[in-house]
């Protein structure tokens, strides 16, 4: 019988495999950041996200914005192992007119998905603002006895990301805010499309 150790494993050799064959097959995409993030994301997933794929709407789930919206397979993947209603055909028609899997998330389109990201920083500030809902509406509808509200907001950020000026807005505000319930990882991989991040 195979040992949790053992399914992680496959589930993120999973994740990287179906990642690099969809922007492989796409022929254009972004298959660095699935391949090292796949370890992350399934972390997220798997052990630490509060959600129901059956139930994607489900109003105090987790929420989970990938801010580097160019690493779309990835969370494109991890939906897919999860359970949402994303098909391996879906992965396989990724970046293609009218399918379901778009070369960015977008909000709407794919069961799953938050918030559409792509521009830099974006997703962050967009993850600020749920985290900022989810505080508000737990003062308004929580109970001392009771609490309808109460969830985390999950982001996976790049070094592009980091270095917009709306992301460093948010922080400010977050920090300001103290969103205690906002999870933010920052892929620090030291790579942006102009380079290094110590040339960029």
């Amino acid at each position: 019988m195979p040992t949790d150790k053992s399914l992680d494993q496959l589930a993120v050799d999973t994740i990287r495999a179906l990642s690099m064959d969809a922007v492989q097959k796409a022929n254009s995409g972004h298959p660095g950041a699935p391949l090292g993030l796949a370890p992350l994301g399934w972390t997220i997933f798997s052990r630490l996200r509060k959600h129901d794929p059956n139930k994607p709407e489900w109003f105090d789930r987790d929420r989970f914005v990938l801010s580097c919206g160019h690493a779309s397979m990835l969370q494109y993947s991890m939906l897919h192992l999860s359970g949402y209603d994303l098909s391996l055909d879906d992965l396989k028609n990724f970046r293609q007119w009218g399918s379901r899997t778009p070369g960015h998330p977008e909000y709407g389109h794919t069961p799953g998905v938050e918030t559409t990201t792509g521009p830099l920083g974006q997703g962050f500030a967009n993850a600020v603002g749920m985290a900022m809902a989810e505080v508000h509406l737990a003062k308004r509808f929580n109970r001392e006895d009771h609490s309808v509200i109460d969830h985390f907001t999950w982001v996976i950020a790049s070094d592009g990301d980091i270095m917009e000026g709306v992301a460093a807005e948010a922080a400010s505000l977050a920090g300001h805010l103290r969103l205690g319930k906002l999870v933010v990882f920052w892929d620090d991989n030291k790579i942006t499309i102009d380079g290094r991040t110590d040339i960029s």
